[in-house]
Order: C-alpha cells, then sequence, then structure tokens
C-alpha cells in the first residue's frame, strides 16, 4: 500500500518539555491573578485608609427596637449581650432587645462589676450581691457588713471591702455565699481599703490602702495569692509596695500577668502571675480626670491646666504612649472597645480610633444609656429607656 506524504505522525517531546510548558503556563496564569489581587488589595487599602480618616457629624436610623424598660435602668455590655439592671431586677437582652432571662430582687443602690464569663451586682451601703452568668443567676451573698466596693472572677468568685470605719473586712467569697478568705484589716497599720480588684482566675486579689494616720498620705497596694504560692505567707500577702503622697484610687487587671494602679497623677503597671512586681510606673504630669480600660489598652481623661478642656491619651501594656487628643465638652461614660475610645452623655457622643484620630463627633440622635459598637461598618447600638437603636454614622 503507497504511503500517503500528507499525513505526519505527532511525536510527543520529552517529559522534561511537557513539565516546562506546563509550569510556564502556570507562571503566566499567576501572574496574572497577582495582578488582579494586587489592583483589588490596593483598592481596599485605599478604602479602608478613607474609612478610617473620614469624620462623621451625623447617624442615620438602620433598625428601632422598642425597650420596656424604665428611667432608673442602668446598662452594661456583658458577652455578646446587654444587662439591663436596677433597683427592682436584672435582665440580659441580646442585640435586637430580645430577653433571654429576667430575675427580679431588691437592691436599693445597685453597682455591677462585669468580667468575660460572669458578672455580679452588689447593693452598696447593702448586703446583697447576685453572681450571674450568660444563662442567668449562679448564686447570692449575704455579707455581714454594708458593701463598698467589690470585684468578681470569670468563675463567680467574689472579693468585697466592707465598711466599717475601725476594722474594715476584705472578704472573697465563692459564687453560692461560701466564705473563702476573710481579711480583718488593721487601719492604723495598713489604711483603710479603698479599691479592690480580682484577676479573672481567681488567684490574685489586688488591693490598695489609704493611710493617712502619721499625717502623710501613703497609699498602698497589696498583692493576695490565693494558690499555693500564698499558702506560707501571712494573710496570703505577697506583696506591699508604698506610694508617698499618691491616691491609688483604681485597680484593674488587663491580663493574668499585668495589672494596673492609677493615681491622681500617674499609673504603675504591675507584672507577674504569682508574685506581681512594680515594672513601670509613668508620670502623667496631669491630674487624673478618670480611668478606664480593655485588655489592650489603658486610657485617661486628663485635666489641661493652661488650657481649657481636657487630653484623651492611652498607652499600651508595655506602658508606650499610643494617643493624645486635647477635646472639649463632659462625658459621663467613657470606654475602650476595640480600637476605639467611645464618649457619651445624653444624646451627645465622640468617637476617637486608638490612634487619635476623631471619627465622630455630633448628635446621635436619642438619649444613650449604652453606646455599643456592631457588627457592621461604623455601626452602633444606642439604648435608652424607651428604645434601642442601630445606627450607622453619616456625614
Amino acid at each position: 500500500m503507497a504511503g500517503n506524504d500528507n499525513i505526519k505522525l505527532y511525536v510527543p517531546g520529552s517529559v522534561e518539555e511537557i513539565e516546562e510548558k506546563a509550569k510556564h503556563y502556570r507562571q503566566k496564569k499567576y501572574k496574572k491573578y497577582g495582578v488582579i489581587l494586587g489592583i483589588l488589595l490596593l483598592f481596599l487599602g485605599i478604602a479602608g485608609i478613607a474609612l478610617i480618616y473620614q469624620k462623621y457629624t451625623s447617624v442615620s436610623v438602620v433598625k428601632t427596637y422598642s425597650n420596656q424598660g424604665a428611667d432608673n435602668n442602668s446598662y452594661a455590655q456583658f458577652a455578646t449581650g446587654v444587662v439591663r439592671y436596677s433597683r427592682d431586677g436584672v435582665v440580659f437582652l441580646n442585640r435586637k432587645n430580645e430577653e433571654l432571662w429576667n430575675q427580679p430582687c431588691q437592691i436599693q443602690n445597685p453597682v455591677i462589676d462585669v468580667n468575660e464569663e460572669a458578672f455580679a451586682i452588689g447593693d452598696v451601703g447593702g448586703t446583697s450581691i447576685l453572681v450571674f452568668t450568660k444563662d442567668g443567676l449562679k448564686g447570692e451573698i449575704e455579707t455581714t457588713l454594708p458593701i463598698e466596693k467589690l470585684s468578681v472572677s470569670d468563675q463567680g468568685i467574689v472579693s468585697a471591702i466592707l465598711k466599717n470605719e475601725s476594722s474594715p473586712k476584705i472578704i472573697t467569697y465563692d459564687a453560692v455565699g461560701n466564705v473563702l478568705v476573710e481579711h480583718q484589716i488593721d487601719v492604723n497599720k495598713t489604711g483603710y481599703p479603698v479599691a479592690v480588684s480580682m484577676s479573672s482566675d481567681a488567684n490574685l486579689l489586688s488591693v490598695s490602702y489609704l493611710n493617712t494616720q502619721t499625717g502623710i498620705l501613703i497609699s498602698k497596694v497589696g498583692y493576695y495569692n490565693f494558690g499555693t504560692v500564698g499558702q506560707d505567707k501571712t494573710d496570703n500577702q505577697v506583696t506591699l509596695d508604698e506610694y508617698n503622697g499618691v491616691v491609688m484610687a483604681d485597680l484593674f487587671f488587663m491580663d493574668a500577668d499585668t495589672s494596673v494602679a492609677v493615681g491622681d497623677d500617674s499609673f504603675v503597671i504591675y507584672r507577674g502571675k504569682q508574685t506581681p512586681e512594680a515594672s513601670d510606673t509613668i508620670k502623667l504630669k496631669k491630674e487624673v480626670v478618670s480611668a478606664f480600660h480593655s485588655d489592650k489598652y489603658i486610657g485617661f481623661i486628663l485635666r489641661n491646666a493652661d488650657t481649657a478642656g481636657y487630653e484623651l491619651c492611652a498607652y499600651n501594656k508595655n506602658g508606650r504612649r499610643v494617643m493624645s487628643v486635647d477635646f472639649t465638652g463632659e462625658y459621663a461614660h467613657i470606654k475602650i472597645s476595640g480600637r476605639q475610645v467611645i464618649m457619651y452623655e445624653g444624646s451627645k457622643a465622640c468617637i476617637y480610633t486608638i490612634g487619635g484620630i476623631r471619627r465622630f463627633k455630633g448628635d446621635l440622635g436619642a438619649d444613650a444609656s449604652e453606646l455599643i459598637p456592631v457588627f457592621g461598618i461604623n455601626k452602633y447600638l444606642v439604648i435608652n429607656a424607651n428604645e434601642v437603636k442601630v445606627i450607622r454614622l453619616a456625614k
């Protein structure tokens, strides 16, 4: 049979040549996708920067929920919801203002302390403390003396300063009221306890004392270890530092290893999970009007001496200042939420980023008993006695 010169057989190249061609094809494809991804990331970066630096002066209402509250209600953010509390009871709401549970009670002067997994409400001047989790009431505590201050751990363990002019007590209870540790304070020797804070794991208790017996103002900051390290110490005390001429009026734990004592013109960062030691003392050079914190930042409102208004500043856990801005106006409620500092009073609010950029200053359109950031760009929850509003910042 005669051959056909028009027919040619395809002879494939070597395996190496085939792999090289495939590699070249993949590189061209990845380069194309890389260019597209780079353009997209650049666009998102520009949009993100624009959002960060954008200033807003008004709000738009996204959604409104009716509220069956009363004017004497107070609110606190807890877990994924909101605690509403008053003299008559405690209610836990989700962020759609739906009631999850309701605990009636009679508390004349309620004060709240909130941790991540539990919160406690005490009757200042009374003898009742109620401990809650997100599932409801965990336990009730009856004290033998009037309550002045309290602090709760994630497990629901509560330490309270109990008032007695000559011999106050600091008693630590479990969530159902059993006494775990009792400290009888010698006022002449140690001073009167003015602040108390418990670590989230209930291993450490920090107490600030004020002593004026010698005619010299002295603050003492003590730490008590309830674990094995403190068992062989007198009263479980592992640290006691003195500060002359300073009132250490506030204490708080930022994490298990970091806690802070706040004075009238300075603050001290303590480090240590078992035996805390003062590691950084930061002078503020201005009078502290108020202090607030998150697990990452320490914030202050400082009174300007030579100009009107105040300074808002924040520090990280290493004691480095991360923001400082001057502002005017009076705000009763100030807190750090994520990377925002939120200040509000009535219907007026002011919001800064932790880097010092003012995001919002204006009217919320309603009085706010609580102002909470929610999921979504520039969205917040405004809660008061009449309604709960979801708002978005607007120009």
